[in-house]
């Protein structure tokens, strides 16, 4: 405040009426132009306007040439970005994280045991790519009671804002929902309902085919069709919520998913997360139950 009183009043000294815009008033117009930041050049020409109302013309002139400037910069810096990312090779620009932690179970299986996750993401300007994988595992007396790993390729293509085609190729692995090997390939369109800040909100949904080997033997083949939602919100500058729900619809069964998490930013690249998984087939292999559970707690690092 001290200091804007000040400019104010220097301003104010070297404003005869009739003149040119005063030289000592040009100069500090050009030294806050030089920063390049727009508050100090919008509170340096506010003040210069007060003083020398009689050259507003000028002041705005000169208003309108740093606003040019600041857009020629701003789409200089976005071509820039352009051509880095399109000249960057497939091994380049891949942003991920890793997860460890421990897990508990109800359902076809009820014990504790160790969990471990791997997503891998890069973005590029048509096309994103992710990728991820998990482990859920427990072995106790020489005997494996939990045993659980998936993979998944899911590229993206942006077809217009918002707008966007997807693919998925995974592989399941989980005995004790009574199957040896599940692998699904989808493909479909989705859109990012919300993209702010704090909010983002993205459906899709397309045709699937499911092979399933199943413990006892025997190979299932179906068309099912997925709908699925994810949801990051942001609550505090610290702690956000993520939630993911994906159904598999087809003739005589439904498998649905829904993972619920909790994140805490710990500091640096650290985040402890609690997730909460909830697993329903509506017509499970012979010998499995319904419905499982599963409550994660992993400490993450983001790289």
């Amino acid at each position: 405040m001290t200091r804007t009183i000040a400019l104010g009043l220097i301003l104010l000294g070297a404003a005869p009426a009739g003149a040119a815009l005063p030289e000592p008033v040009r100069e500090m117009i050009d030294a806050a132009v030089a920063t390049g930041d727009p508050a100090k050049v919008s509170v340096i020409l506010d003040l210069a306007r007060q003083t020398n109302p009689e050259e507003r013309a000028e002041l705005d002139a000169i208003a309108a040439r740093f606003a040019e400037q600041q857009a020629a910069r701003a789409a200089a810096e976005a071509k820039r970005k352009q051509e880095e990312i399109r000249e960057a090779g497939m091994l380049e620009r891949w942003k991920g994280r890793g997860e460890l932690g421990a897990f508990r179970a109800t359902g076809n299986s009820n014990d504790l045991g160790v969990t471990a996750g791997l997503k891998l993401k890069r973005e590029g300007i048509d096309w994103r790519h992710k990728l991820s994988g998990l482990v859920d595992y427990r072995r106790s007396d020489g005997s494996t009671t939990r045993e659980q790993f998936l993979a998944a390729y899911e590229p993206h293509y942006k077809i217009e804002d918002g707008l966007f085609a997807f693919g998925l190729a995974q592989y399941e692995r989980d005995r004790f929902q009574g199957f040896a090997a599940r692998t699904t390939l989808s493909g479909g369109l989705g859109y990012q309902l919300v993209d702010s800040e704090r909010l983002q909100v993205a459906v899709k949904g397309g045709p699937a085919w499911r092979r399933t080997s199943l413990i006892g033997g025997g190979t299932e083949n179906h068309l099912a069709g997925l709908a699925a939602l994810d949801l990051d919100y942001q609550l505090t500058d610290r702690l956000a919520l993520t939630e993911s729900v994906e159904a598999y619809l087809e003739s005589g069964s439904t498998t649905l998913k829904s993972v619920t998490g909790l994140e805490a930013d710990l500091g640096g690249s650290l985040i402890g997360r609690v997730a909460y998984v909830v697993e329903h087939e509506t017509d499970p292999p012979a010998g499995a139950v319904k419905t499982d559970t599963l409550t994660r707690v992993t400490i993450v690092y983001d790289f």
